[in-house]
């Protein structure tokens, strides 16, 4: 075989291999309307769509319902990717009250927000890979008694998912990346990993989504496609605001640009929380970030 030839299948092998790499990259969307899951998996195979998360529904999420859920995957050929939610009835989403409130790292309510044991369960049932939430705001100091509370309570957690073969994401915001990567570390069971939402980095004042990206390399399982912006200065004590993409200051052609690099092949689940055309925007965004893969 000449030189030319054999320079020639290697190009072809490599373009090939790159091509099956971003092919396993999928875009999904959180799926909140749960009433017909055929039907709504059937819809996001027609408008396009190769996975989805499941916002989680205590009463819902029973064995028939996992059945199902199994089911209309096969079907539809759909990939659930995870099962999100955040259990607790007192959850305030800004920096006055949100660190007080939110996820297992305080101890109000967290004997009611340690329900998301349930939804290990329903990821077990469901051959589901993993489930997410908000944990709260990790403290930075990990000599301090709050954070050893909390990793130890993550690690109970993360080793009752351990046995049921279910991995758990942090989604990120409530801290920087560094913190974060810490926890992780030291909670050492092996199945924790990051759910990395672009825009709450942003919101949340903790980091911009690309050195983020760069940070928690292979850490991330799963992104949440969405668009924000840094908190106003004006205002420190809320989140900055939610824009729809591409019009916040997150970079995602340099984003997804980083994730081919890394030889990622999770998915991109869109997340919407903004008021009005929902669908017009989840089918619109779709077509953008797929161009932005095809590139």
């Amino acid at each position: 075989m000449n030189t030319k030839l054999s320079l020639l299948i290697l190009a072809l092998l490599f373009v090939c291999s790159e091509m099956m790499a971003q092919e396993k990259i999928t875009i999904g969307v959180i799926q909140y309307d749960l009433g017909d899951v055929n039907k709504s998996f059937k819809d996001l195979h027609d408008q396009g769509f190769g996975s989805c998360e499941l916002n989680y529904q205590k009463n819902k999420f029973t064995k028939d319902f996992a059945e199902k859920v199994k089911a209309a995957s096969k079907k539809h050929n759909i990939k659930v990717t995870t099962v999100v939610g955040v259990p607790g009835s007192h959850c305030v989403w800004n920096f006055r009250q949100g660190p007080a409130t939110i996820g297992l790292v305080p101890k109000e309510e967290r004997a009611e927000k340690i329900k998301v044991y349930q939804m290990i369960d329903f990821c077990a049932m469901a051959e589901i890979p993993a489930m997410h939430s908000h944990f709260g705001f990790i403290p930075e100091d990990p000599s301090s008694e709050q954070y050893k509370d909390f990793i130890k309570v993550m690690q109970d957690l993360a080793n009752y998912a351990k046995q049921r073969g279910v991995m758990i994401y942090f989604e990120t915001g409530q801290e920087t990346p560094t913190t974060l990567i810490r926890a992780i570390k030291d909670i050492a069971t092996g199945n924790v990993f990051i759910n990395c939402d672009l825009a709450n980095l942003l919101m949340y004042g903790k980091a911009n989504s690309l050195d983020a990206v760069k940070q928690f390399g292979s850490l991330i399982k799963e992104f949440h496609a969405k668009d924000g912006r840094y908190p106003d200065p004006n205002n420190p004590y809320e989140l900055g605001a939610e824009v729809p993409i591409p019009t916040g200051e997150v970079n995602f052609p340099a984003v997804i640009a980083e994730l081919k690099k890394q030889g990622f092949q999770g998915a991109l689940t869109i997340e919407c929380e903004l008021n009005g055309a929902r669908h017009d925007y989840v089918i619109k965004t779709r077509e953008y970030l797929q161009g932005l893969l095809d590139n």
